[in-house]
């Protein structure tokens, strides 16, 4: 006896595509401000940091298309959709912050062996739009960032360009206050170390659900104890749990009843309710098995009853 559910579709992951075009747009402009403003005065800085922000449009453009690739209809050929597009794209994404911060702080390290002068009133007020924009993109995809790993690396992102336009606000006002050439590079360096701590947890979520590994806050043990208190289930084996996507999990278990006369379907409302409600596990596949047929299957070797 077994059994599917999936109610993945009437709690939908809610749809950014709006914050997604109205971010790459506002980036789009802002990087084109910040070139021109770079070549104007001739700063190294800001032509620098308008590539980083260019790369934060390609940031962003590869969280949406994870997004709409998530929400792709299976198919005979790809039975589960394109789900995992999402955790793909929190994955570059995260990668591709990491690397940016590496260029960043690479760049930094050059420039404090030798400092240079900036205008630091141009490049004040163009880091500070800089502010404007990330943040404001940043907030376009705050409501999601808890329950999106893919939507949480667009935040991050966009929050972490503003934190690194925020610093070159306040080393272009320390220059001017003081002079200090080199006040610029040590921001840098602050900053990035800064986004990495704070984008490695982001690494390694998506790299550990990439390989099928339990999602962040689901206690295999506490999933186990659940199902066997389910009426008349006696033991729980061949348990799986695994992300599916960047916002929905599935669970695959054999459940041995202890009796013939259980009532089957009372065991699996209950189970798909309460793995529902404890642990946001929407897909639920059960196979129920009697104890001479789940002794008969542990017996098969390469079965996957384990």
């Amino acid at each position: 006896m077994s059994a599917a559910h999936d109610h993945g579709h009437s709690h939908a992951p809610a749809q950014f595509n709006q914050a997604f075009a109205i971010g790459i747009a506002l980036n789009m402009a802002f990087v084109a401000i910040e070139a021109w403003y770079g070549w104007k005065i001739n700063s190294l800085a800001l032509l620098a940091d308008a590539g980083h922000n260019l790369s934060d449009v390609a940031g962003l453009v590869l969280a949406w298309g994870g997004a709409l690739a998530g929400r792709l209809r299976p198919n005979a050929r790809h039975t589960y959709g394109w789900k995992r597009a999402s955790i793909l794209a929190a994955f570059f994404n995260a990668l591709l912050l990491l690397v940016a911060m590496g260029s960043l702080a690479w760049e930094a390290f050059n420039r404090l062996g030798t400092p240079e002068a900036t205008e630091g009133w141009t490049i004040m007020a163009v880091a500070g739009v800089g502010i404007v924009v990330n943040t404001a993109t940043a907030l376009l995809f705050m409501r999601g960032r808890k329950d999106d790993l893919n939507i949480r690396g667009a935040f991050l992102h966009m929050a972490a360009d503003a934190l690194v336009s925020l610093g070159v606000v306040i080393g272009g006002a320390l220059y001017l206050w003081q002079g200090w050439s080199w006040i610029d590079p040590v921001m840098s360096l602050a900053i990035a170390v800064v986004i990495v701590l704070g984008t490695w947890s982001l690494f390694k979520q998506s790299l550990h659900m990439l390989f099928d590994g339990v999602p962040e806050g689901i206690d295999m043990a506490a999933v186990r104890a659940l199902l066997l208190r389910l009426p008349g289930v006696g033991e729980v084996h061949d348990l799986h749990v695994w992300a599916m996507g960047t916002s929905e999990v599935a669970l695959t278990a054999h459940l041995v009843l202890t009796d013939q006369g259980t009532d089957t379907s009372a065991v699996l409302q209950e189970a798909e309710h309460e793995l529902h409600e404890h642990f946001e596990i929407r897909h639920v596949t059960l196979q129920l098995e009697l104890p001479a047929y789940a002794q008969l299957c542990g017996l098969r070797a390469g079965s996957g009853c384990s």
